[in-house]
């Protein structure tokens, strides 16, 4: 939240800026705005939203409290403190039982979009409601998919975006909760079997399903006892 409030970038192997080590509740209460978001976003489903504020060492019980106020007030039905990362189970009582009181009140669940809508559409619905956007502007390859896939009869199939995770955007450090942009939707592909088609947004890339050696290579089996070997 900290860093969505306009704290400085996180680098890998490069030590914590202080700013997430001290109180900051001007941070706090700034970053909160993508915490709205995702309240918000929530919502748009029709069930009531609890908040989990993960309580680590370096935060305050201002900081704490200041999340909890701020998700409350973005219309959260409760914020919970909990150390379940330290303390197990009993750590996360709490935040069990206001998931249980949650899912006592009168919900109206329902999807983001019908199934029936083309690609492009459920992919702009996607993009405006969840993400912020403006619009969404598909490359040549893209279209090209899009119809294929459409002409395969694979167009009824939901929506799994693949995007950056640091970004309501598709720029990894454009934080908060950024509006007035177009989302790039560089390709679209499909996973027929799993049943879902998913947009690659802007420079995101796809992990590769296996590694440079497979596991497999070391796996046999014995003939005689029938037993699989080196799977563990």
């Amino acid at each position: 939240l900290k860093m969505h409030g306009g704290g400085p970038k996180v680098t890998a192997g490069v030590p914590i800026p202080r700013e997430y080590q001290e109180e900051n509740l001007d941070l706090v209460r700034a970053g909160c705005a993508n915490l709205t978001k995702q309240i918000s976003n929530a919502g748009k489903f029709g069930v009531s939203v609890v908040v989990a504020v993960n309580k680590f060492s370096s935060d305050t019980d201002a900081e704490l409290a200041a999340v909890c106020e701020e998700a409350k007030k973005a219309g959260a039905f409760d914020a919970v403190i909990c150390n379940h990362w330290a303390t197990g189970g009993l750590g996360a009582v709490d935040l069990a039982q206001a998931v249980d009181r949650a899912c006592q009140q009168p919900s109206n669940f329902k999807f983001l979009y019908e199934l029936e809508l083309g690609i492009v559409e459920k992919i702009r619905i996607i993009a405006k409601e969840i993400y912020g956007a403006d619009d969404v502007e598909l490359s040549e390859e893209a279209n090209k998919k899009v119809e294929t896939y459409t002409k395969q009869g694979f167009s009824a199939l939901p929506i799994c975006m693949a995007k950056t995770h640091l970004s309501l955007s598709h720029e990894p450090d454009r934080k908060g909760a950024p509006t007035g942009f177009v989302l790039p939707i560089r390709d679209v592909r499909a996973s027929v079997g799993a049943g879902f088609l998913f947009p690659l947004v802007g420079t995101m890339s796809t992990m590769p399903g296996l590694p440079t050696r497979p596991c497999f290579y070391d796996i046999d089996l014995d003939v005689e006892s029938g037993e699989v070997l080196g799977l563990f």
